[in-house]
């Protein structure tokens, strides 16, 4: 029985300490267990029921244990009063009271355990201390009980066999998350491998096995080992982090301070220049400090195979020697050749450890920097946040870490190079004699010439700021898609990105073109060493002769020196991009932070103020203007304030500052309790509506449901396919603008928070909505009524019942009060209302403006009411909508190389052959010459015609030099050539495909192959080549210069080839579904970080900084458990090929000793000195051709998108549509249908329906109801599905995408700005003058605005326009409108983020401007339409009313009972 509690020991088994920290249930010692110890979402609310961790550690382990206790006094008071006699020890007691006391000092042994290894993991969990301990005194107090019935004669006990069974239930949970996580995990292989196994990377061979029988998936991947994991790794470097971070600030301040403020411009900046500078050696110490002691012991490994790779020279020196002696005993050559190749075997361990030592490193220099990223996106202040945009955070983690991690696998280079030149020279300087120097001269003329290309080259590391620009630009344009596409404007976009692109592929060729100078002159390195050597050895002495000794040995240390030299120049370029990198990390994560005293925050209480400003001060950066100028507000605890003012007067600036996201100059900010906010830009991410909502609480069922009734959700649910489960795309996408506005605010409602701080949440609903949410949720009778809240409003009919107003003007306050107040005072405000008081206070101009009925916009779920499902069949994938970056299976096909062959053109790549074949040729010959010139006889202590055989050695190399450049620089134009069609092809197959596929589809996903693709396109896949074709080749001449030497050898060679390619198919196919599946992964952590940027303000308003970063934590995790078995493969690779190719050498050196008497030691030793270069040409050969796989893929991802459907053409040519089309405006629809997609129910049936020229048509009806569908059908975002639409007697369905899109116009709901000049933003295609755009303006009320910015039109907008106001942004998107000016006018409601003047202003621009046009709006708020000429009302897809306004009225159908609804009638 007693079984049961073995396991209960050890429950609280520390093993999976790493659990118990991230979970949220801290059970403090305080109150024992607390609430947060039952997670109804893991109990109860899911298909794979389990109970927390904390539930598993402290109630099931104290339950047996106090009904032990409480229990045990009452039964030995009954034992007392019942003496049976004693019963004699019998075995059965003896075991019993031996196995409770082993019981029992598991316990103890536990707790020691969890105190001396976990103690820094168990601050807050006191618990799991505990537990343990109260485990074995009741094990120890059951044992006493069985000796005290045993002493009163009771022999069986109803009392301990429930204690045992209850034991041994409450075990059973922990017992089954114990079994469960040893089936789960998936523990790496290496910490169990044997020293042989860690050697040779034989514990890496399953993986290979499984990946070779079937494609690899996540699943087959072993867990990361602790110390690679993000939690483990980040929180020592965090605190180092920030205590560096603080020391900085300090010096820099003391500096400030010391100089005062008499500096000069120039002295500024270079002292912004030295903190970006000590930024970066900061954060290389902190990295240093943390990783570097696992980093020596792989610089051990490299000293020692530098000693390994010296002493093969000097045996074959020695084997070459006995080559020569005739009458030397054989055991002594085969000795040597033994030697040798264990030489060889040692050298190939110890470079490979120190191998995987780097890449470990740099894996975790990855995660560190990322998860340091990351932190600090989070808490970067609004000043430093503006100065840097998504994209270029993006590429800190991207491109930036890519460059750490090559800088620690080079970083030796820098330091150990110089020493093997160095002791290469002095073993040359013994054979050769001072001739050596002739070869450093050499080495002195190279080095200066490839310096001063990597220093060109570095300079033209300004196609990164191209590439940066580039990309900056795509993900504009992959935000505003929809804007792009309803202004017919990928044209002028297209040009923009590719102009870019042009100047990137400049930059790139120059530095391919130097780089293959740089090249050239390496790989003819060895040949102008030598040529310098020999030629100086011979013609200083005719005496001095060259045998195959001197020669050989000498080449044999040129072959080693060539290494060093080749990866110096390397290893500097890669350590100053690094530097330069780290100045960019540096200058990142030093920005400046909010600071936490922005706002005082204070427990709750239940009186006083909920919020208080007080004579406060505030701006958005330090230097700049304030935004918000002697505010002072007390807000009382669960009271309403209203908050008004003009477009830009600095609402939304109020509320930051009341969030402490301003810079606080003066003054002072306290808020009491808890705070939710709701932005005025709804800010969704890409998971379910049921996420959203609860983002990261617990679900309660009966909270959930009342809060989604209360913000009006529950009739949306009803239209989405999955309801709550519905994924919503990225940004919001298959939302309307007042679902996810609805979605924001339920967000905020379902916290429980104790002050709510709304930003205009209830522009962007329809009337009813809005006045429905106000009284269910903000008003006096609300679900908030207690709680403190601040609202932005630009709602009239709200403010009667708000408790205070605070009237804004440019940044102050200049009235506050109750309404009446306010309106008896007779100020602006009282002006204000009485002007818009006359548009009936029910129906205010603002309360709806604009977005509800947009569901059916762009939706592709079919958000129109699906037939009846029932709740629980609703399928899997229903409600999903972003489709995952799906990684491919199986290796790369055939057509992936055909296709970027084909795009290089096979007048290119014959020649590139011809020239390869040519330059392996030269160096076969010259070699060969060498060996016969070493086999020359000596004649009276000389050699005959030296100057004849010099001469032909140059002419050789040489020749070969010239090769080299002419490969080296064809393949890179080649490179340039397919990689420019390759992006212009991505480029035109995204901007051509229909609006569904951008909300399908991920941005990130979209981003990744522009950016990481394409860049391997660029550069990765030509380097690759070149250095696979290069080692091809040379491999050739090494095999047929072996076979010359020893034709015996070809038995030898031809098993060892065929194993070879055994070994190299293996590993292909799992190397490259590696590379796969973490390309795969490294698309979500881009996404979750462009959503994190964006979302920061609302995250921190939330408090919800730590899930997020767990998130992220997770998805670099998962990234990195793909990363971690691909660099492994490698090693297994290539330390398995070199025992191949040391099998050559083997060969090399044992058959010349057989054939001693028949070989001159000229061919000798040429075969044995290359047989030596094969281990490092076998290693490079593979690890260019899998460079080449794994890269080639990126063609595979970017021709993706060509398969993708497509939209119509943009414009069909030779088409004889007028330049004035259309003239009049008339549209007409007959029997018109549309589908979002085939098979779901119709979004719009039978529309026949004819507007007339200048005819102004209102369009009504409830979500979902097919508004929207309308206009997306006349700009065919979507294709009629049957039936047709005719603008002036043309059916657009046969004319070109941009002769229609062009020819009408929409004022779309979202104002979407791009960044660049304003100018651009309302003309990109520069086809009108600046007196036009002044006029539109003047017309769209931005002209005062506009003149007195410093730039006027050049005026930069900021990424997405922030730098402007959402109602400053909709006034813009006027100006567009009245700049094109064109006979059809579709208007989206339009006027949500704008105060009533403003609003009225547009409206009136609106009707006299656009007087003589065709004009639709889709509208929101009946007010704007009633003096419409006709009101189409839909429902359901089809038109149920349409008439005029009064007739409709008195027609008293649903459009008067929407006007009742409305106030209106």
């Amino acid at each position: 029985m007693q079984s049961g509690n073995v396991d209960l020991a050890t429950s609280a088994n520390s093993t999976h300490f790493g659990r118990h920290k991230q979970n949220t249930s801290h059970c403090r010692l305080s109150g024992f267990v607390s609430s947060s110890c039952t997670d109804w979402n893991r109990t109860w609310y899911t298909d794979k029921p389990d109970l927390t961790e904390c539930f598993q550690n402290t109630v099931l382990v104290w339950f047996p244990c106090v009904y032990l206790w409480l229990l045990a006094p009452f039964y030995a008071l009954k034992l007392y009063c019942h003496d049976c006699g004693c019963i004699r020890i019998s075995t059965l007691c003896t075991a019993k009271t031996v196995l409770g006391f082993l019981l029992a000092s598991f316990g103890f042994v536990e707790f020691f355990y969890i105190l001396l290894e976990r103690s820094h993991e168990i601050q807050n969990h006191m618990v799991f201390l505990l537990s343990p301990i109260i485990r074995s005194l009741t094990v120890v107090l059951a044992i006493c009980i069985i000796q005290l019935e045993r002493i009163r004669g009771c022999r069986s006990s109803v009392f301990l066999f429930l204690f045992w069974v209850l034991v041994v239930v409450c075990s059973l949970v922990p017992l089954r998350a114990k079994i469960q996580l040893a089936m789960y995990e998936n523990p790496c292989p290496v910490k169990d491998a044997s020293f042989l196994s860690k050697m040779l990377f034989w514990w890496f061979t399953g993986l290979v096995v499984k990946g070779y029988r079937t494609p690899l998936e996540a699943g087959d991947l072993w867990n990361l080992r602790e110390e690679d994991t993000s939690d483990k790794i980040l929180s020592d470097l965090e605190e180092e982090w920030t205590t560096e971070c603080a020391k900085l600030q300090e010096k820099t301040m003391v500096a400030a301070v010391a100089l005062g403020t008499r500096l000069p411009d120039q002295a500024q900046i270079l002292r912004k220049l030295q903190k970006e500078q000590s930024s970066g050696f900061c954060l290389l110490r902190t990295l240093a400090r943390n990783l570097g002691p696992y980093f020596l012991t792989g610089t051990m490994c490299i000293i020692f195979h530098d000693f390994f790779m010296f002493a093969i020279p000097q045996v074959l020196s020695l084997l070459l020697g006995f080559m020569n002696e005739e009458d030397a005993p054989l055991w002594k050559g085969y000795f040597y050749a033994t030697l040798m190749f264990l030489l060889s075997c040692l050298q190939s361990l110890f470079n490979h450890q120190y191998m995987y030592t780097c890449f470990t490193v740099g894996m975790r220099v990855k995660t560190a920097v990322m998860g340091l990223v990351y932190r600090k996106s989070l808490v970067i202040n609004s000043a430093s946040r503006r100065t840097c945009t998504v994209g270029e955070i993006v590429n800190l983690v991207s491109a930036d870490t890519q460059k750490l991690m090559d800088f620690v696998v080079y970083f030796n280079a820098v330091w150990l190079a110089p020493i093997e030149i160095a002791l290469c020279l002095f073993f040359l300087w013994q054979h050769l004699g001072p001739s050596a120097l002739a070869g450093i001269a050499t080495v002195i003329l190279i080095f200066p010439l490839n310096g001063f290309i990597a220093k060109k080259r570095s300079k033209l590391q300004v196609q990164m700021k191209f590439m940066d620009g580039r990309i900056k630009l795509m993900n504009e344009i992959l935000n505003g898609i929809k804007i792009l596409k309803f202004y017919a404007w990928e044209k002028a976009f297209l040009e923009q990105v590719l102009g870019y692109r042009e100047k990137e592929l400049k930059a790139l060729k120059k530095s391919q073109i130097l780089y293959s100078i740089s090249i050239a002159s390496f790989n003819s390195s060895t040949f102008l060493i030598a040529f310098a050597m020999f030629g100086v050895y011979v013609l200083i002495d005719d005496k001095n002769v060259l045998d195959a000794q001197k020669v050989f040995v000498s080449m044999a240390l040129i072959n080693i020196l060539k290494t060093p030299l080749s990866q110096l120049p390397f290893a500097m370029s890669t350590t100053m991009q690094a530097i330069v990198s780290l100045k960019r990390l540096g200058k990142y994560l030093c920005s400046e932070e909010l600071k936490d005293d922005n706002v005082a925050k204070a427990p709750l209480s239940t009186d006083g103020e909920g919020v208080l400003i007080d004579n406060g001060t505030f701006s958005w950066t330090k230097e700049g203007p304030p935004c918000l100028k002697r505010i002072n507000v007390r807000v009382p605890q669960g009271s309403l304030v209203a908050v008004v003012g003009h477009v830009g007067s600095g609402k939304s600036s109020l509320l930051s500052a009341m969030l402490g996201e301003t810079e606080k100059r003066s003054g002072s900010v306290s808020i009491k309790g808890s705070v939710a906010y709701v932005p005025q830009q709804a800010w969704i991410q890409n998971a379910t509506v049921q996420d959203n909502v609860m983002f990261g609480r617990e679900k309660q069922k009966t909270w959930y449901q009342r809060v989604l009734d209360a913000c009006a959700l529950l009739p949306d649910l009803e239209i989405l396919p999955a309801g709550d489960s519905t994924e919503i795309g990225e940004k919001g996408l298959n939302l309307s603008g007042g679902q996810k506005q609805r979605v924001s605010l339920a967000r905020a409602v379902y916290r429980k928070a104790d002050v709510y701080l709304l930003d205009d949440p209830l522009s962007a609903v329809d009337a009813h909505v809005g006045q429905h949410i106000f009284d269910k949720v903000i008003g006096p009778k609300g679900v908030l009524r207690d709680k403190t809240r601040v609202l932005v409003t630009h709602g009239m009919s709200f403010l009667p019942q708000a408790d205070l107003i605070l009237v804004l003007v440019d940044g102050e306050i200049t009235e506050s009060g109750s309404y009446q107040e306010l309106l008896s005072r007779h100020g602006a405000f009282a002006d204000f209302i009485h002007t818009f008081a006359s548009n009936d206070r029910k129906e205010s101009v603002t309360e709806t403006a604009a977005q509800r009925g947009r569901t059916s916009f762009t939706n592709l779920q079919g958000m129109e009411p699906m037939s009846e499902i029932d709740e629980e069949q609703v399928p899997e994938d229903l409600g999903k909508l972003i489709e995952v970056d799906k990684a491919r299976t199986g290796r790369v096909r055939l057509e992936m190389y055909m296709e970027y062959f084909k795009t290089i053109g096979m007048a290119f790549i014959i020649p590139i052959v011809f020239l390869y074949a040519f330059q392996q040729g030269a160096s076969l010959a010259y070699n060969y010459w060498l060996s016969l010139w070493a086999d020359e006889p000596i004649v009276n202590g000389t050699q005959v015609d030296t100057d004849m055989k010099l001469a032909v050695y140059g002419a050789l190399g040489f020749a070969q030099g010239i090769a080299i450049f002419g490969t080296t620089v064809a393949i890179s134009v080649g490179g340039i050539i397919a990689s420019r069609h390759l992006h212009m092809d991505l480029l035109k197959n995204v901007l051509h495909s229909p609006m569904s596929f951008f909300e399908t589809t991920p941005s990130g996903n979209l981003l990744n192959r522009f950016a990481k693709e394409i860049d391997a396109i660029d550069c990765m896949i030509p380097d690759g080549l070149k250095m696979m074709l290069g080692y091809l080749f040379k491999l050739m001449e090494v095999c047929i210069i072996v076979m010359l030497a020893t034709p015996f050898a070809a038995v030898v060679i031809l098993p060892l080839a065929i194993l070879y390619a055994f070994v190299q198919s293996f590993y292909v196919a799992t190397s490259c579904q590696l590379r796969r599946l973490e390309s795969v992964s490294r698309s979500p952590i881009y996404t979750h970080f462009n959503e994190t940027v964006q979302g920061a303000s609302v995250i921190r308003a939330f408090g919800e900084q730590h899930r997020f970063i767990v998130q992220a934590n997770k998805r670099v995790d998962f990234n990195q458990t793909s990363y971690f078995p691909r660099f492994v493969a490698t090693r297994w690779l290539a330390v398995n090929l070199e025992f191949v190719g040391n099998g050559v050498v083997l060969a090399a050196a044992i058959l010349s000793v057989m054939g001693k008497d028949t070989l001159s030691p000229g061919i000798v030793g040429l075969a044995v000195s290359h047989s030596l270069q094969v281990t490092g040409i076998l290693s490079w050969i593979v690890r260019s051709w899998t460079d080449v796989e794994n890269n080639i893929v990126s063609v595979e991802r970017v021709k993706e998108y060509a398969d993708t459907a497509k939209e119509a053409v943009w414009t069909v040519e030779g088409s004889s549509l007028p330049l004035a089309w259309p003239q009049t405006g008339t549209i007409e629809f007959q029997d018109y249908g549309l589908q979002y997609r085939k098979g779901l129910d119709w979004a719009l049936k039978g529309i026949t329906l004819k507007i007339q020229e200048r005819e102004k048509v209102g369009i009504v009806g409830r979500t979902g109801a097919g508004k929207s569908s309308l206009a997306l059908g006349i700009f065919r975002i979507l294709e009629a599905a049957k039936g047709a639409i005719y603008i002036d007697g043309v059916n657009i369905a046969e004319i070109g995408l941009h002769d229609l899109r062009s020819r009408i116009t929409i004022i779309p709901q979202d104002p979407v700005l791009f960044s660049g000049s304003l100018r651009m933003n309302l003309d990109p295609f520069d086809t009108y003058t600046d007196e036009e755009i002044w006029s539109s303006l003047e017309l769209a009320h931005l002209k005062n605005f506009v003149s007195n910015l410093p730039d006027k039109l050049n005026y930069e907008c900021s990424e997405g326009g922030e730098n402007l106001s959402l109602g400053q942004r909709q006034l813009v998107c006027l100006a567009r409108a009245l700049l094109r000016k064109t006979k059809i006018l579709v208007l989206d409601e339009a006027t949500a983020a704008v105060d009533l003047e403003t609003d009225t202003l547009i409206q009136s621009t609106i009707r006299q401007q656009f007087e003589d046009c065709t004009v639709l709006t889709i509208a929101h708020r009946l007010n704007t339409i009633m003096d419409y000429t006709r009101v189409i009302v839909m429902d359901k897809g089809h038109i149920s009313e349409m008439d005029s306004p009064t007739n409709l009225i008195s027609n008293r159908g649903q459009f008067y009972r929407m006007c009742r609804e409305a106030g209106l009638v």
